[in-house]
């Protein structure tokens, strides 16, 4: 996924891996492989837990200063 010139962190991966009622999400950062996950209920939208992990991946990056 690609999140847009100039607003993201550019090119990252999500994995979804199911665990009981919960799915745990990736988010991988493509080019500097930096990974942070989360976890949330399964019955959330995709699209909710994506936006909620890119978030804490655009935080640890900023951090990082990646």
């Amino acid at each position: 996924m690609s999140t847009g010139v100039g607003d993201g962190p550019g090119e990252v991966y999500f994995e979804f891996i199911a665990i009981g009622a919960s799915v745990k999400v990736a988010a991988i950062h493509a080019a500097t492989g930096i990974e942070v996950s989360i976890v949330g209920p399964s019955s959330a939208a995709q699209s909710d837990l994506e936006r909620l992990a890119l978030a804490k991946l655009k935080a640890r990056l900023a951090r990082d200063g990646a």
